[in-house]
């Protein structure tokens, strides 16, 4: 290698790693697949190794986002929602095999979000409280290290993106009889990589209880919800 191509390597070296940390994130990490009707919404088609995503108060949404990585084979860990339950979980097509709960994690909520991330990929969790920026940061550092994924129900600093549910509508309810069978919403990221959200139609649970986009149903009358 000549002297002036080592100087170049060197000079890309040094702009890689001071990208790195001006975006919080390794360049070329590893992307976690979705299910195919979320992955147009999200920056790089999927999870991204390493980042943090701040979700709305939704159970189905992010059980959806659990789905695929639990398919694949990533263990999926969830901290602090004793709520969320196994059955559901399973409708909406996670991997039961590779789910760890821990409903009740106590006042150290964080810390034992951050010791989950050291041994598995995907870790969601609803704080208890507030963090400070550098608690985010030291968190923040060992997901890049990690190559982990943390789904934040809720707000949360330096996140990759924020999922928003903006509208929801069940179907499924005749005249006064029958079952709530579906729901669509629209889905709304938001993130720094672009200067517009990113919105779908989306239909969660359908009627497998699965996802799916509105277009890809057949339409049926719906019933809007506050």
């Amino acid at each position: 290698m000549s002297a002036g191509a080592a100087t170049a390597q060197t000079e890309i070296s040094r702009l890689r790693a001071q990208l790195e940390r001006v975006q919080g994130r390794r360049l070329g990490a590893a992307v976690l697949p979705t299910l195919p009707s979320l992955a147009g919404l999200l920056p790089g088609g999927g999870l991204r190794a390493g980042a943090a995503y701040a979700l709305a108060p939704s159970a189905s949404l992010l059980l959806a986002l659990l789905a695929r990585p639990s398919q694949e084979g990533s263990w999926c860990g969830v901290v602090g929602m004793p709520e969320l339950g196994a059955e559901a979980a399973e409708q909406l097509g996670v991997d039961l095999s590779r789910m760890v709960l821990i409903p009740e994690p106590g006042p150290r909520w964080l810390a034992v979000t951050a010791t989950v991330a050291d041994v598995l990929p995907v870790v969601a969790v609803r704080p208890a409280g507030r963090v400070s920026p550098g608690e985010v940061s030291r968190l923040s550092a060992r997901l890049r290290d990690r190559g982990g994924v943390l789904l934040v129900q809720g707000v949360w600093p330096q996140a990759e993106a924020s999922i928003a549910v903006d509208r929801s509508e069940w179907s499924g309810v005749g005249d006064g009889y029958g079952f709530l069978r579906r729901r669509a919403l629209t889905v709304s990221v938001t993130s720094r990589r672009w200067a517009v959200p990113r919105r779908a139609r989306l239909v969660l649970p359908d009627e497998t209880g699965g996802l799916t986009a509105v277009s890809q149903v057949s339409p049926v009358p719906m019933r809007a919800v506050g």
